[in-house]
């Protein structure tokens, strides 16, 4: 599903008179999502799921081309874990 059909399905869902209006409460939601995740808080939407900041601890790793070893820095990368509801949805 690419954003422009998910912006269709929440004009038709949502109630939506505009698609603009749609992409906007999309935009806000995607936005809201981010400074969240950015500030470090982890965003918990009961029956969907979870998003949250985790750490990835530093490795060495090996170029395919040279085969010589590089190190790989730690970082932090966003993770979403579904929600019961979801899972139980998805598996039917």
């Amino acid at each position: 599903m690419t954003k422009a059909e998910l912006i269709n399905i929440i004009v038709e869902k949502g109630g939506y008179a505009k698609k603009s209006d749609a992409e906007k409460a999309l935009a806000t939601v995607t936005s809201a999502i981010t400074d969240a995740l950015v500030a470090g808080e982890k965003i918990s939407l009961v029956g969907f799921g979870t998003f949250e900041v985790r750490e990835r601890a530093a490795k060495t790793g090996i170029n395919p081309l040279t085969k010589a070893s590089i190190e790989i820095p730690a970082k932090k990368v966003p993770a979403f874990k579904a929600g019961k509801a979801l899972k139980d949805a998805v598996a039917k």
